[in-house]
C-alpha cells in the first residue's frame, strides 16, 4: 500500500456525516449517517426511522437513535454491516465525484480516524476493526476492476 487515507470529519467524502443528498430504498436521505440510523427501525418501528430521516443534521439523526435505542430491530447486529454496504453503494451510484476520488485514493489504506468507535474506525487505540473503511476499500477494489 501506498499509505494511509484518514477520514472521520463531516468535511470528508467518505464520513457518514458528508452532506451528500441521495436515494436508498426509495427515500431521499441527507447523509448516510441518517439512512443508517433510520435502517435500525425499517422493520420495526417506521415513524421513528422517519423521525431519523428527517433530523436536520447527522449528529441528531444518531442522537435520536440513541434515544429509541429500545426499539430498534433486535436483528440490527447482525444485519448492520451489510446495511451500511448497501447506503455505501447507493451513494457511490449516485456520486460520480466520489466515484473518482475512490479510485483515485489508489492502493492507500482508507482509516475512518475515530478515536471512540473500534467497530466503524481505528478506535481508542488504533487497533479498531475500521469497517467503515474496509467497505470504501472494498467497493473501490470492484470499481477499480470494472474500470480495468
Amino acid at each position: 500500500m501506498d499509505g494511509k487515507v484518514l477520514f472521520y470529519s463531516e468535511h470528508d467524502q467518505l464520513s457518514n456525516f458528508y452532506a451528500r443528498s441521495f436515494v436508498w430504498r426509495g427515500y431521499g436521505w441527507r447523509t448516510a449517517e441518517h439512512a443508517y440510523q433510520a435502517a435500525k427501525f425499517f422493520d420495526i418501528n417506521p415513524a421513528v426511522a422517519e423521525t431519523i430521516r428527517a433530523a436536520l443534521t447527522p449528529r441528531e439523526a444518531k442522537a435520536l437513535a440513541k434515544e429509541y435505542r429500545d426499539q430498534r430491530d433486535p436483528n440490527w447486529t447482525e444485519k448492520k454491516l451489510a446495511v451500511m454496504e448497501d447506503i455505501l453503494r447507493a451513494e457511490l451510484s449516485q456520486d460520480e465525484a466520489l466515484r473518482a476520488m475512490l479510485i483515485a485514493s489508489g492502493e492507500n489504506e482508507l482509516i475512518e480516524d475515530s478515536p471512540e468507535d473500534g467497530y466503524w474506525g481505528r478506535g481508542p487505540d488504533d487497533l479498531g476493526e475500521n469497517h467503515l473503511g474496509r467497505l470504501w476499500m472494498k467497493l473501490r477494489s470492484e470499481l477499480s476492476d470494472v474500470s480495468a
